[in-house]
């Protein structure tokens, strides 16, 4: 499987990278951390996104503002849903208008993205270092998954 695809009522979530080798397979370090947190990710392999996934996409979800900005240089179009799930957990708000409008109304193509809104890249750094991150990502995502209802 390249990337990874999630399903959750009308939720589906594929994972893709800004800046990866295709077909690679995830880190023993991220797979322990990943687990420590309660997922599994079995199968998984890097995926550059693409712009089938840019149109396929309500949302491109960035754990960084240097993915926004790639996305915003590579794939313009898309800027408009494209934003940092520290971003989105603490200023969209909850529906019931669908998710598009609730993001149209936050102009994320106009916002500034700022460094409060990174989530740190554990690359290099021990098992804790990927452990925290884990942890932060999955908080992170258990507080973003009700507001895309």
């Amino acid at each position: 499987m390249a990337g990874a695809m999630l399903r959750s009522g009308n939720l589906a979530v594929v994972t893709a990278g800004t800046h990866v080798i295709e077909g690679q397979p995830m880190s023993r370090r991220t797979r322990a951390a990943l687990e420590t947190v309660g997922y599994t990710a079995d199968g998984h392999r890097s995926h550059q996104i693409s712009q089938a996934d840019i149109d396929g996409a309500v949302l491109i979800l960035a754990m960084a503002a240097e993915h926004v900005a790639y996305i915003r240089r590579k794939h313009p179009a898309a800027a408009s849903r494209t934003a940092t799930v520290k971003r989105l957990v603490r200023d969209l708000p909850p529906g019931p208008e669908p998710l598009a409008d609730r993001l149209a109304a936050l102009d994320l193509a106009a916002v500034e993205v700022g460094a409060w809104e990174d989530v740190e890249d554990p690359a290099g750094g021990d098992d804790p270092v990927y452990v925290s991150c884990a942890e932060e990502i999955a908080d992170l995502c258990a507080r973003l998954l009700p507001l895309l209802d």
